[in-house]
């Protein structure tokens, strides 16, 4: 496990786990060992923190390169974190900067850890579940790895888009993890990464609850391509 994450987990999981203190449920159907994509909704910038407290395992995220370069007190805090927690660094100019987030996933995820993903590209504007993009079954084919849902209930309450840190309001945030999803076997064409990322989003909205959208959210931060 890399150091900065294990120094992550020792500062930052502490403190979530103890001072918010998130409901946990399902999370058995979380491997102990052995790649896999941990797929969920996403409220709040929030959700990182949370996901990457109750998870006992190494876990990489994927994150906008701003996070990495910002200057001051306030950029040396966004590097901590990001680097933390494991963050892949996302290029927001797209192309073939883009694409390196998607192909340096292959490698973690082939090497035994996890990988987290939104699939609906960016943050819900309105705490509805929005259509996922097929990003997350072509990576889960790709790696080889199951897709594992998470249903993220209550971290928009407390770090709305626009705030900076979550309010401290103990027990408010619950972390869902569903079952596995298995992709061996199914094939890599357009309507069956379609049908797979479908299937990702259904198991999401049965965790949480939210209402879906069969649109594709609004962008607001870049995220690897889909």
């Amino acid at each position: 496990m890399p150091l900065l994450y294990t120094i992550g987990q020792l500062t930052i999981g502490v403190s979530m786990r103890w001072g918010w203190a998130p409901k946990v449920e399902g999370l058995e159907n979380v491997p102990a060992r052995g790649g896999a994509i941990i797929a969920g909704n996403h409220l709040s910038v929030a959700d990182e923190l949370f996901l990457g407290s109750v998870i006992p395992r190494h876990i990489a995220f994927w994150a906008k390169a701003e996070y990495f370069t910002g200057t001051g007190i306030r950029g040396w805090f966004s590097r901590s974190v990001m680097n933390g927690i494991g963050a892949i660094r996302v290029e927001r100019a797209g192309g073939r900067a883009a694409l390196s987030a998607f192909d340096g996933a292959i490698p973690v995820l082939k090497a035994g850890d996890l990988v987290a993903i939104y699939p609906e590209g960016t943050r819900s504007p309105d705490g509805r579940l929005y259509r996922g993009r097929t990003g997350v079954a072509r990576l889960a084919l790709a790696a080889g790895v199951p897709i594992i849902p998470v249903g993220m209930i209550g971290t928009d309450k407390l770090q709305p888009i626009g705030h900076r840190i979550p309010r401290f309001e103990r027990g408010t945030a619950t972390v869902k993890f569903g079952k596995p999803i298995d992709v061996t076997g199914r094939r890599t064409d357009s309507s069956s990464l379609r049908q797979i990322t479908d299937e990702v989003m259904a198991a999401i909205q049965e965790l949480t609850g939210q209402e879906y959208v069969p649109k594709y959210c609004p962008p607001r931060e870049a995220t690897p391509p889909a």
